[in-house]
Protein backbone atom coordinates (compact mmCIF):
# COMPACT_ATOMS: atom_id res chain seq x y z
CA UNK A 1 0.00 0.00 0.00
CA UNK A 2 2.25 2.54 1.09
CA UNK A 3 4.46 1.66 -2.23
CA UNK A 4 1.51 2.11 -4.49
CA UNK A 5 1.90 5.13 -6.88
CA UNK A 6 -1.05 6.82 -5.35
CA UNK A 7 0.21 7.45 -2.32
CA UNK A 8 2.66 10.42 -2.20
CA UNK A 9 2.71 11.11 1.68
CA UNK A 10 2.12 8.88 4.79
CA UNK A 11 1.71 9.62 8.04
CA UNK A 12 2.08 7.11 10.42
CA UNK A 13 1.71 6.62 14.91
CA UNK A 14 2.22 3.20 15.87
CA UNK A 15 4.71 0.73 17.18
CA UNK A 16 8.81 1.16 15.83
CA UNK A 17 8.64 -2.84 14.09
CA UNK A 18 5.93 -1.26 11.95
CA UNK A 19 7.43 2.16 11.56
CA UNK A 20 10.63 0.99 10.21
CA UNK A 21 9.27 -1.48 7.73
CA UNK A 22 7.32 1.70 6.46
CA UNK A 23 10.75 4.14 6.66
CA UNK A 24 12.30 1.80 4.35
CA UNK A 25 9.84 1.20 1.95
CA UNK A 26 8.49 5.04 1.87
CA UNK A 27 12.68 6.06 1.54
CA UNK A 28 13.21 3.89 -1.47
CA UNK A 29 9.92 5.20 -3.29
CA UNK A 30 11.44 9.23 -2.42
CA UNK A 31 8.33 9.91 -0.96
CA UNK A 32 7.06 12.19 2.17
CA UNK A 33 6.57 10.76 5.52
CA UNK A 34 6.36 11.56 9.30
CA UNK A 35 6.37 8.49 11.43
CA UNK A 36 5.72 8.54 14.87
CA UNK A 37 6.86 5.82 17.17
CA UNK A 38 7.20 4.90 20.57
CA UNK A 39 9.71 5.83 23.03
CA UNK A 40 10.23 5.39 26.68
CA UNK A 41 9.60 9.36 27.83
CA UNK A 42 11.24 9.72 30.86
CA UNK A 43 11.77 11.97 33.93
CA UNK A 44 14.83 12.46 36.18
CA UNK A 45 14.61 13.66 39.38
CA UNK A 46 17.81 15.28 40.69
CA UNK A 47 19.03 17.68 43.74
CA UNK A 48 15.12 17.80 43.81
CA UNK A 49 12.90 19.56 46.68
CA UNK A 50 9.60 20.93 44.67
CA UNK A 51 7.48 18.03 45.38
CA UNK A 52 3.95 19.83 45.52
CA UNK A 53 5.00 20.53 41.97
CA UNK A 54 5.62 17.21 41.07
CA UNK A 55 2.62 16.18 42.12
CA UNK A 56 0.81 18.08 39.67
CA UNK A 57 2.89 16.85 37.31
CA UNK A 58 2.53 13.12 38.24
CA UNK A 59 -1.26 13.53 38.43
CA UNK A 60 -1.59 15.40 34.66
CA UNK A 61 0.83 12.65 33.78
CA UNK A 62 -1.98 10.23 34.14
CA UNK A 63 -3.75 11.98 31.36
CA UNK A 64 -6.05 9.91 28.88
CA UNK A 65 -4.43 6.81 30.91
CA UNK A 66 -0.85 7.19 29.42
CA UNK A 67 -2.40 5.98 25.84
CA UNK A 68 -0.52 8.74 24.29
CA UNK A 69 3.06 9.01 22.69
CA UNK A 70 4.14 11.88 25.02
CA UNK A 71 3.24 9.93 28.32
CA UNK A 72 5.72 10.04 30.90
CA UNK A 73 6.08 6.34 32.03
CA UNK A 74 9.48 6.30 33.47
CA UNK A 75 10.79 8.00 36.45
CA UNK A 76 14.59 8.11 37.24
CA UNK A 77 15.09 8.92 40.64
CA UNK A 78 18.24 10.10 42.78
CA UNK A 79 18.31 7.19 45.30
CA UNK A 80 18.12 9.43 48.61
CA UNK A 81 15.76 11.32 47.36
CA UNK A 82 13.14 8.18 46.64
CA UNK A 83 11.20 8.49 49.98
CA UNK A 84 9.67 11.76 49.05
CA UNK A 85 9.50 10.62 45.81
CA UNK A 86 7.53 7.40 47.30
CA UNK A 87 5.05 9.73 49.54
CA UNK A 88 4.86 12.48 46.94
CA UNK A 89 3.33 9.54 44.18
CA UNK A 90 0.94 7.52 46.64
CA UNK A 91 -0.40 10.79 47.79
CA UNK A 92 -1.03 12.36 44.00
CA UNK A 93 -1.86 9.33 42.02
CA UNK A 94 -4.01 8.26 45.28
CA UNK A 95 -6.27 11.39 44.48
CA UNK A 96 -6.94 9.88 40.61
CA UNK A 97 -10.38 8.62 40.31
CA UNK A 98 -10.75 6.09 37.09
CA UNK A 99 -14.23 4.48 35.77
CA UNK A 100 -17.02 4.88 33.70
CA UNK A 101 -16.63 7.84 31.59
CA UNK A 102 -20.36 8.39 30.91
CA UNK A 103 -21.84 7.23 34.27
CA UNK A 104 -24.32 10.08 35.54
CA UNK A 105 -27.77 9.24 37.17
CA UNK A 106 -29.93 11.24 34.74
CA UNK A 107 -29.51 12.56 31.50
CA UNK A 108 -29.10 16.19 32.06
CA UNK A 109 -26.30 15.23 34.86
CA UNK A 110 -22.63 16.36 33.74
CA UNK A 111 -20.47 13.52 33.40
CA UNK A 112 -18.06 12.68 35.97
CA UNK A 113 -15.08 13.94 36.89
CA UNK A 114 -12.17 11.22 36.09
CA UNK A 115 -8.69 11.00 35.70
CA UNK A 116 -9.23 8.58 32.92
CA UNK A 117 -11.53 5.56 31.76
CA UNK A 118 -10.77 2.44 30.05
CA UNK A 119 -8.20 1.62 28.03
CA UNK A 120 -8.34 0.71 24.51
CA UNK A 121 -9.69 -2.70 24.89
CA UNK A 122 -9.61 -5.65 26.75
CA UNK A 123 -6.48 -7.14 25.33
CA UNK A 124 -4.42 -3.80 25.95
CA UNK A 125 -5.55 -4.40 29.41
CA UNK A 126 -4.33 -7.82 29.52
CA UNK A 127 -1.08 -6.93 27.73
CA UNK A 128 -0.45 -3.88 30.82
CA UNK A 129 -0.72 -7.32 33.43
CA UNK A 130 1.43 -9.21 31.23
CA UNK A 131 4.30 -6.29 31.25
CA UNK A 132 3.65 -5.84 35.18
CA UNK A 133 3.51 -9.96 36.14
CA UNK A 134 6.97 -10.23 34.09
CA UNK A 135 8.91 -7.05 35.54
CA UNK A 136 7.93 -8.06 39.23
CA UNK A 137 8.99 -11.79 38.20
CA UNK A 138 12.48 -10.86 37.04
CA UNK A 139 12.84 -8.82 40.54
CA UNK A 140 10.81 -5.29 39.89
CA UNK A 141 8.71 -4.11 43.20
CA UNK A 142 5.67 -3.22 43.31
CA UNK A 143 5.16 -0.08 45.23
CA UNK A 144 1.82 1.02 44.10
CA UNK A 145 -0.91 -1.11 43.27
CA UNK A 146 -4.88 1.29 42.50
CA UNK A 147 -7.86 0.06 43.12
CA UNK A 148 -11.17 0.22 41.19
CA UNK A 149 -14.04 2.39 42.80
CA UNK A 150 -17.45 -0.03 41.89
CA UNK A 151 -19.30 3.64 42.75
CA UNK A 152 -17.92 4.64 39.64
CA UNK A 153 -19.18 2.10 37.58
CA UNK A 154 -23.03 0.74 36.73
CA UNK A 155 -23.78 -2.61 38.34
CA UNK A 156 -22.45 -5.82 37.00
CA UNK A 157 -20.51 -3.64 34.31
CA UNK A 158 -17.76 -5.36 32.01
CA UNK A 159 -14.35 -3.68 33.22
CA UNK A 160 -12.30 -5.46 31.46
CA UNK A 161 -10.59 -2.80 29.49
CA UNK A 162 -10.46 -1.04 32.83
CA UNK A 163 -7.17 -1.14 35.25
CA UNK A 164 -5.69 1.71 38.10
CA UNK A 165 -3.09 3.20 38.43
CA UNK A 166 0.35 0.52 39.02
CA UNK A 167 3.95 1.17 39.76
CA UNK A 168 7.38 -0.33 40.00
CA UNK A 169 10.68 0.33 40.93
CA UNK A 170 14.01 -1.45 40.51
CA UNK A 171 12.97 -2.25 36.94
CA UNK A 172 15.37 -5.26 35.64
CA UNK A 173 16.93 -4.84 32.33
CA UNK A 174 15.70 -8.67 31.76
CA UNK A 175 11.83 -6.82 32.18
CA UNK A 176 10.18 -6.36 28.95
CA UNK A 177 8.99 -3.34 30.76
CA UNK A 178 12.49 -1.84 31.03
CA UNK A 179 13.21 -1.13 27.05
CA UNK A 180 8.91 -0.96 26.41
CA UNK A 181 7.03 2.01 26.36
CA UNK A 182 3.74 0.12 27.99
CA UNK A 183 0.52 2.40 26.79
CA UNK A 184 -1.08 2.77 29.50
CA UNK A 185 -1.40 3.10 33.09
CA UNK A 186 1.59 1.84 34.62
CA UNK A 187 4.93 3.74 35.98
CA UNK A 188 8.80 2.77 36.73
CA UNK A 189 11.12 3.84 38.59
CA UNK A 190 14.58 3.42 38.16
CA UNK A 191 16.80 4.77 41.06
CA UNK A 192 20.66 6.12 40.57
CA UNK A 193 23.21 7.24 42.55
CA UNK A 194 25.51 9.30 40.11
CA UNK A 195 24.43 11.78 36.78
CA UNK A 196 26.30 9.32 34.80
CA UNK A 197 23.23 7.30 35.54
CA UNK A 198 20.96 9.48 35.71
CA UNK A 199 21.45 10.66 32.30
CA UNK A 200 22.08 6.77 30.73
CA UNK A 201 18.39 5.69 32.52
CA UNK A 202 16.91 8.76 30.84
CA UNK A 203 18.30 7.98 27.44
CA UNK A 204 17.65 3.97 27.62
CA UNK A 205 15.54 4.03 24.55
CA UNK A 206 17.49 5.84 22.39
CA UNK A 207 15.46 8.54 21.20
CA UNK A 208 12.48 9.88 22.55
CA UNK A 209 9.74 12.48 21.95
CA UNK A 210 9.67 14.39 25.24
CA UNK A 211 11.54 14.44 28.09
CA UNK A 212 11.90 16.55 31.51
CA UNK A 213 14.64 17.10 34.43
CA UNK A 214 13.24 18.12 38.00
CA UNK A 215 16.32 19.86 39.97
CA UNK A 216 16.74 22.47 42.13
CA UNK A 217 19.76 23.66 40.19
CA UNK A 218 18.37 25.12 37.42
CA UNK A 219 21.76 25.57 35.25
CA UNK A 220 22.87 22.15 36.17
CA UNK A 221 19.35 21.07 34.74
CA UNK A 222 19.56 23.53 31.49
CA UNK A 223 23.06 22.00 30.70
CA UNK A 224 22.76 18.31 31.35
CA UNK A 225 19.50 18.40 29.47
CA UNK A 226 21.66 18.82 26.30
CA UNK A 227 22.59 15.37 26.54
CA UNK A 228 19.23 13.98 27.02
CA UNK A 229 17.87 12.26 23.44
CA UNK A 230 14.31 13.71 23.13
CA UNK A 231 12.98 16.24 20.75
CA UNK A 232 11.13 18.32 23.75
CA UNK A 233 13.52 18.57 26.86
CA UNK A 234 11.58 20.25 29.94
CA UNK A 235 13.36 21.89 32.96
CA UNK A 236 10.85 21.49 35.67
CA UNK A 237 8.20 21.10 33.68
CA UNK A 238 6.36 18.30 31.34
CA UNK A 239 6.61 18.95 27.57
CA UNK A 240 3.64 17.77 25.20
CA UNK A 241 3.02 17.78 21.82
CA UNK A 242 1.59 21.70 22.05
CA UNK A 243 -0.57 23.68 19.56
CA UNK A 244 -0.58 23.29 16.40
CA UNK A 245 2.14 25.91 15.43
CA UNK A 246 4.18 24.57 17.99
CA UNK A 247 7.30 22.12 16.09
CA UNK A 248 6.71 18.18 16.88
CA UNK A 249 9.30 15.51 16.05
CA UNK A 250 11.58 12.98 18.05
CA UNK A 251 14.91 11.73 18.08
CA UNK A 252 16.56 8.60 17.50
CA UNK A 253 14.06 6.07 17.09
CA UNK A 254 11.06 7.34 18.22
CA UNK A 255 10.55 9.41 14.92
CA UNK A 256 11.54 9.02 11.35
CA UNK A 257 11.06 11.51 8.31
CA UNK A 258 9.53 14.78 8.29
CA UNK A 259 9.07 17.11 11.09
CA UNK A 260 5.52 18.84 11.71
CA UNK A 261 3.71 21.89 13.59
CA UNK A 262 3.28 24.85 12.07
CA UNK A 263 5.23 25.86 9.27
CA UNK A 264 7.23 22.82 9.29
CA UNK A 265 4.02 20.17 8.45
CA UNK A 266 3.19 22.61 5.54
CA UNK A 267 6.43 22.15 4.35
CA UNK A 268 6.43 18.56 4.45
CA UNK A 269 3.79 17.85 2.37
CA UNK A 270 4.55 20.83 0.18
CA UNK A 271 7.09 20.22 -3.37
CA UNK A 272 9.11 23.52 -2.83
CA UNK A 273 12.39 24.35 -4.10
CA UNK A 274 14.88 21.59 -4.68
CA UNK A 275 17.02 23.71 -2.45
CA UNK A 276 14.97 23.93 0.55
CA UNK A 277 15.63 21.35 2.95
CA UNK A 278 12.62 19.57 4.70
CA UNK A 279 13.79 19.26 8.53
CA UNK A 280 13.21 16.04 10.00
CA UNK A 281 14.85 12.93 11.13
CA UNK A 282 16.42 10.52 8.30
CA UNK A 283 18.53 7.59 7.87
CA UNK A 284 21.76 9.85 6.73
CA UNK A 285 21.10 13.28 8.80
CA UNK A 286 18.93 14.45 11.68
CA UNK A 287 17.74 18.65 10.00
CA UNK A 288 16.61 20.03 13.70
CA UNK A 289 14.58 23.25 13.87
CA UNK A 290 16.13 26.26 15.97
CA UNK A 291 14.43 25.28 18.96
CA UNK A 292 11.64 22.67 20.01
Amino acid sequence: LVRDEAVDCLSFVGGRYNGRNIADALSQEHKRYMLEMEGVNTYGIWDYSQWDTLADQLAKGYDYGKQRCTAYVRWVVQRNLFPEFLETYVKAIGSLKVGNPTLVDAAGDKLPDLAFGPVINATQAKSLDELFDNASQHGAIPFYQGKLDDSLFLPGQDRSAYRAPRALVGLPRQAELYFKEPFGPIDSVVLVDRVEELVGEMNISNGALVTALGSDDEKWATRTGKELRAFKVGINKLRSRGDREEVFGGLGESWKGAFVGGKLLVEAVTQGSPAQSVLGNYPDAVLLPEKA
